[in-house]
C-alpha cells in the first residue's frame, strides 16, 4: 500500500528515494520526451522547489553505466522496453549540482565550483588505472583530482576545461560519448551578483559551459536546470541545437511539479482526501504550458504534517524555505502605478504585462518591468492567458498571484514596506499625533488620507464588512503604536458595557483618548459611519476605564474608512 511509504521531504536523490521506500510521483516520462525531442543541450527553467534536482537525479540513474535497473520497475518508462534496452545504463554521466555554490568573494565561489567538479571526477577513480587511457590522459585526470594541503588544486585555466576533459576521458574509457547534467546552473551567478563579483563569475561560467557544451566532440547530450533564463548572449554564446524549456512552453509541462490528479491520488493514498480543498487553495495555481501545477515541496510537506495532525492548518512551506528578497526588492522599487497594480493582484484580480524572459542578473533592477519578469519566472506570479497588443505582433501575459501562500508573501512584504517607509515618515506622524492630542479633526483626517494614498492596500475586497473594519483598525493601531512610544495604547479592551477599539493614555496623566473605527461601503456613507461610532462610544461608556484612573480630560473620535479615504468626527466627553 502506498500509505506505508514514507513521504520524501527534502529527498532529491532518485536512487535513495526508490531504494529507501519513499513515495514517488512518477516523472519518468521526461526520459522518453527528452529522447524523442532530442536537443544537444536542453535548459529547463522552473521555480525553486519544483523537483528539478530530483528529475536530474532520475536522468542520471537511468542513463548511467552500471545503474540498478530495478529502480525503474513499475514506472512509466519501464513500459517502453525498446527505449530501455537502447538507452538504460548505456552512458557515462557527469552530474553536477551548483545549488551550493556561494561565497562572499569570487575566489571562495570559484573554489566551491572547483570542489564540486573535483569530487565528481573522483567518482571515476578507475580512470587512474584505465588501460584505455594514454599516459598523458591519465596525467590530465590526476590534475582534475589533485590536492594541495587537503584542498583541490585545479587552477582556473584547468577548471574552465575540466568538464570537457572529464567527458573526454570517460568517452575514451567506455567508448561512448558522455551525458552532462548540470543542476541549478544559475545559482553561482545569483550569488555573484549579490556579492559584487558578477562579471568574473559570468566569465568563468561562460568559459566552462563553452568548453563542455559547445566545442565538445565527446558530448552525447546535456541537460541543465535553473530558476532564471539568463540571456543566451551572456552565458550560452554560440551554442547550436540549444533548447530552452520554460514555464510558458507546452513541452514537458507536467514533468516538474504535481498535477491535480497526482495530488488527488497522493491525498487518497494517505487517507487525507478531505483536505483537498485546502491543498488546492494554498499550493495550486501555477500554470506551466497548458498544465495546472501544484508546488510539490508544499504538497509533500503538508501531507506529511497531516499524517501526524489530521486537523493541521496549511503553512507557507515553499516561501519559508528561502528568503523572498525578490518580492522585497519589487515592493521597495514600486512607483504609484505599480502599487495600484499590486493592489489588484493582492485582491485576486489579474493584470496585463509584457515580459522579458531572458535577462542577465545585472539587468534585473534596471527597470520595474524587469522585476515583473523575474517575479513571473520565479513563481511569484503565474499566467492565466495572453492578449495581443494593438498594432503589434507582440503579446502580453495576463498575470495573477497563483495561490494563498504566495499572496501571504506579498502581504508580508507590503506590510514591512509600509512600516519602514510610510509609517516611519516622522513629519507626517508627528502632525497626526499632535492633531489627535489637540482635537484637530481636519488635520487628523488630512494626514490619514495622505498616509492611505501612499500605501499599498492588502484589504481583501471579498471579505465581510467586519473583516474590513478589522483591517482599518489594525492599520490605525499600528500607526499610533509605531510613532508614539510614550503613549500607552490598548486595543479591544473591555470598558463600560463593551470593548473599545482603541484606548490611549498619553503622557499627560489627566488626558485620555477613545477611538472607534468603522468601515463604510461608499464614500457618501462616511459621515453617517462616524456618527455611529461616536454614538457607540457614548452609549457603551468606553471612556469609563480612563476615568477610573483619574483621566477626566477625554477626547473621543469616530473614524470611518472607505477604500483609501477617511472621515474623522471628534468630541470632548
Amino acid at each position: 500500500m502506498a500509505s506505508n511509504l514514507k513521504l520524501p521531504v527534502g529527498i532529491d536523490d532518485f536512487t535513495k528515494l526508490r531504494k529507501s521506500e519513499f513515495y514517488y510521483i512518477d516523472k519518468t516520462k521526461l526520459i522518453e520526451q527528452l529522447l524523442q525531442s532530442w536537443s544537444e543541450v536542453t535548459l529547463f527553467i522552473r521555480p525553486r522547489r519544483f523537483g528539478k534536482t530530483l528529475n536530474m537525479s532520475m536522468l542520471k540513474a537511468f542513463f548511467e553505466i552500471g545503474t540498478d535497473k530495478t529502480l525503474f520497475d513499475g514506472l512509466y518508462i519501464s513500459k517502453n522496453k525498446a527505449l530501455c534496452d537502447e538507452y538504460m545504463g548505456k552512458y557515462p554521466v557527469i552530474f553536477l549540482s551548483l545549488k551550493s555554490v556561494e561565497g562572499l568573494t569570487y575566489d571562495d565561489a570559484r573554489y566551491r565550483i572547483t570542489e564540486i567538479i573535483g569530487a565528481e571526477a573522483e567518482r571515476f577513480d578507475f580512470l587512474s588505472d584505465s588501460d584505455k587511457l594514454s599516459a598523458s590522459e591519465k596525467e590530465r585526470y590526476k590534475f582534475l583530482i589533485a590536492l594541495h594541503n587537503g584542498k583541490y588544486a585545479m587552477e582556473e585555466k584547468m577548471l574552465v576545461s575540466s568538464i570537457k576533459v572529464l567527458s573526454q576521458l570517460l568517452s575514451v574509457h567506455y567508448g561512448k560519448k558522455a551525458i552532462i547534467i548540470i543542476d541549478e546552473y544559475d545559482v553561482p551567478l545569483d550569488k555573484a551578483f549579490q556579492n559584487g563579483y558578477y562579471k568574473e563569475m559570468v566569465s568563468l561560467i561562460r568559459g566552462i559551459f563553452g568548453q563542455a557544451l559547445k566545442t565538445n566532440d565527446f558530448l552525447q547530450f546535456a541537460v541543465l536546470t535553473g530558476c532564471l533564463r539568463v540571456s543566451k548572449e551572456s552565458i550560452f554564446t554560440g551554442l547550436n541545437n540549444f533548447e530552452i524549456n520554460s514555464i510558458v512552453d507546452i513541452d514537458h509541462d507536467e514533468q516538474f511539479g504535481f498535477t491535480d490528479s497526482e495530488v488527488v491520488k497522493l491525498l487518497a493514498d494517505y487517507d487525507r482526501a478531505d483536505r483537498y480543498s485546502d491543498v488546492k487553495e494554498w499550493y495550486d495555481g501555477y500554470h506551466f504550458g497548458n498544465a495546472d501545477i501544484y508546488c510539490p515541496w508544499d504538497v509533500i510537506n503538508f501531507a506529511k504534517k497531516l499524517l501526524s495532525d489530521p486537523d493541521a492548518k496549511p503553512s507557507a512551506f515553499w516561501i519559508n524555505s528561502s528568503g523572498n528578497d525578490m518580492v522585497k526588492r519589487f515592493v521597495d522599487k514600486a512607483d504609484q502605478t505599480t502599487r495600484n497594480e499590486l493592489e489588484k493582484l493582492v485582491a485576486g484580480e489579474e493584470i496585463e504585462k509584457q515580459l522579458r524572459l531572458d535577462l542577465t542578473y545585472d539587468e534585473i533592477d534596471n527597470t520595474i518591468d524587469n522585476l515583473w519578469s523575474v517575479l513571473f519566472t520565479t513563481g511569484y506570479l503565474t499566467k492565466v492567458g495572453e492578449v495581443k497588443l494593438p498594432e503589434s505582433e507582440s503579446y502580453a501575459y495576463k498575470l495573477v498571484i497563483p495561490n494563498k501562500e504566495v499572496r501571504e508573501v506579498f502581504i508580508l512584504q507590503i506590510q514591512e514596506w509600509f512600516k519602514n517607509v510610510v509609517a516611519n515618515d516622522n513629519d507626517t506622524m508627528k502632525l497626526l499625533s499632535k492633531a489627535i492630542l489637540e482635537k484637530d479633526e481636519a488635520v487628523i483626517q488630512r494626514q490619514l488620507n495622505i498616509i492611505m494614498s501612499r500605501m499599498i492596500s492588502v484589504l481583501d475586497t471579498k471579505a465581510p464588512d467586519d473583516m474590513k473594519e478589522n483591517f482599518y483598525h489594525g492599520l490605525l493601531l499600528g500607526l499610533l503604536r509605531g510613532s508614539n512610544p510614550d503613549w500607552l495604547i490598548t486595543s479591544n479592551r473591555e470598558s463600560g458595557d463593551g470593548f473599545s477599539d482603541i484606548l490611549i493614555k498619553p503622557e499627560d496623566p489627566d488626558a485620555g483618548i477613545v477611538i472607534e473605527v468603522k468601515y463604510a461601503k461608499e464614500i457618501k456613507e462616511l459621515d453617517k459611519a462616524c456618527e455611529t461610532a461616536m454614538t457607540q462610544i457614548k452609549n457603551k461608556r468606553y471612556d469609563e476605564a480612563l476615568r477610573d484612573e483619574g483621566r477626566c480630560d477625554i477626547l473621543a473620535y469616530g473614524i470611518a474608512f472607505c477604500r483609501k479615504r477617511c472621515k474623522v468626527l471628534g468630541e470632548s466627553l
